[in-house]
């Protein structure tokens, strides 16, 4: 459904090709010549720091996106959680920062979508805490969580499932970023995290023999997008294009590989 949705908005872009150009008009921006984003890059490998420099597939995605509209990708970097108080409050233009699309954020912001991914749950090596997976065995487990992230919700939503049954609750630790819930997990003060698909084989690779993933992928169609403020339809439609754009060159593709994502994460055929 989602990839229909996409195509009928997105290739009309493509196939009018220099008929439409990317373009988002200067008095939409909050700064001239510039496309301010928003981002907690604390979320490898979508946005993370390297040496003291933003990297990422968002990052390159976002100077891709720049170079069709013309415009300069300009980074404010900040906690996740304040990310969506930000561009309500005109900020910043857009969120590019592997939101995940869900029903109460889409109350609050628009999406571009363009990826789609999975989640794990990922434990301590040799799994001290004998969690088998997003299921029972998180029972009565501590679990740490980006504040305002989708895995919180995720794991209120499985404190909720416990308790139900009549077992016993899920302790929500909430920190401030992604980097901070790993290396909880790691000091042994938490049983589990939940993390994207893409960020545990990146976590695997970095670090490994520390962590290990249990379990089944999780909720395997989950798509995020870059967000725009509600009823913002001239930058939406302008990120839109430049997305098109970059697709039907290869960007798209290229960014992909560049960053060892599973082809499985891509919305368009």
């Amino acid at each position: 459904m989602l990839r229909r949705l996409l195509a009928s908005v997105l290739v009309p872009f493509v196939v009018a090709g220099s008929a439409f150009a990317a373009e988002i008009p200067e008095d939409a921006l909050i700064e001239k010549g510039a496309l301010t984003y928003g981002v907690a890059a604390t979320f490898a490998p979508f946005e993370f720091q390297r040496d003291g420099e933003l990297t990422g597939f968002d990052i390159d995605l976002i100077k891709a996106l720049g170079e069709k509209l013309g415009l300069t990708p300009t980074a404010a970097n900040m906690e996740f959680k304040g990310l969506i108080p930000a561009l309500q409050g005109k900020r910043i233009d857009i969120i590019n920062s592997a939101m995940y699309m869900n029903p109460a954020r889409a109350e609050q912001v628009d999406f571009v979508p363009y990826l789609k991914i999975g989640n794990q749950v990922m434990v301590q090596a040799g799994n001290p805490a004998g969690i088998t997976g997003r299921d029972d065995s998180l029972c009565g487990k501590t679990i740490a969580v980006t504040l305002g992230g989708i895995q919180e919700s995720q794991a209120r939503a499985d404190d909720e499932r416990c308790k139900a049954a009549g077992l016993a609750a899920v302790t929500v630790l909430t920190l401030p970023t992604a980097q901070d819930s790993t290396l909880t997990l790691r000091q042994g003060r938490a049983d589990a995290i939940y993390d994207s698909t893409p960020g545990v084989v990146q976590i695997l690779v970095e670090v490994p023999d520390t962590f290990e993933a249990v379990g089944e992928e999780f909720e395997s169609d989950t798509s995020i997008g870059l967000a725009v403020r509600k009823g913002d339809a001239t930058i939406k439609a302008g990120l839109e294009a430049a997305l098109a754009e970059i697709v039907a060159d290869g960007t798209y593709k290229a960014i992909i590989e560049k960053w060892k994502l599973p082809a499985s994460v891509s919305i368009f055929d």
